[in-house]
């Protein structure tokens, strides 16, 4: 038996709370949401397994790369298939590799478009960089990638001034 289950209500306006689905970082999580208040809990189990995914993701690792045959083989940390719940399916499954851009590969696992043809993958992200020399702020970068529209995608750069901080780039 499941907790979300039964009917919960709200703490703060008493109110019954409707179950749905809250998105973050590729995850789908299960979660009840009060309509009035838009209070939100979020189920025990999925939690947990997506504070182990944020765990895994901050920790950097190091892999060797091989030369098998006439390809290169990476390994991927035990740590991350158990945590995939795959072990045995993956190891003989196919996976789609992506270059994203200079330096980054990307290996998609079970993706539902690796097996039909029609359905395409998209990557939107963003990512933010901040230079500074001599504890003095000199660059600040933002970027913004969707592989569906490419025509929004932006780079824009800001050369930081003396009297300027890091917050607008102006």
């Amino acid at each position: 038996m499941d907790i979300f289950d039964n009917a919960i209500l709200c703490k703060k306006c008493n109110k019954a709370m409707k179950p749905e689905l809250v998105s973050r970082n590729g995850f789908n999580l299960r979660a009840l949401k009060c309509k009035k208040c838009n209070e939100i809990i979020i189920h025990p189990i999925d939690k947990q397994e997506y504070d182990e995914f944020m765990r895994l993701k901050k920790k950097d690792f190091e892999v060797k790369m091989r030369m098998v045959g006439n390809s290169y083989a990476v390994s991927i940390p035990r740590e991350i298939v158990h945590f995939m719940k795959e072990q045995e399916k993956i190891m003989d499954d196919m996976v789609r590799l992506n270059f994203e851009e200079a330096g980054r590969l990307s290996l998609l696992f079970n993706t539902p478009e690796m097996h039909d043809e029609d359905v395409k993958s998209r990557v939107v992200k963003s990512k933010e960089v901040r230079v500074v020399k001599n504890n003095k702020p000199v660059f600040h970068s933002k970027e913004f990638y969707d592989s569906a529209n490419p025509e929004k995608n932006k780079k824009k750069v800001f050369k930081v001034g003396r009297d300027d901080d890091l917050g607008d780039g102006r």
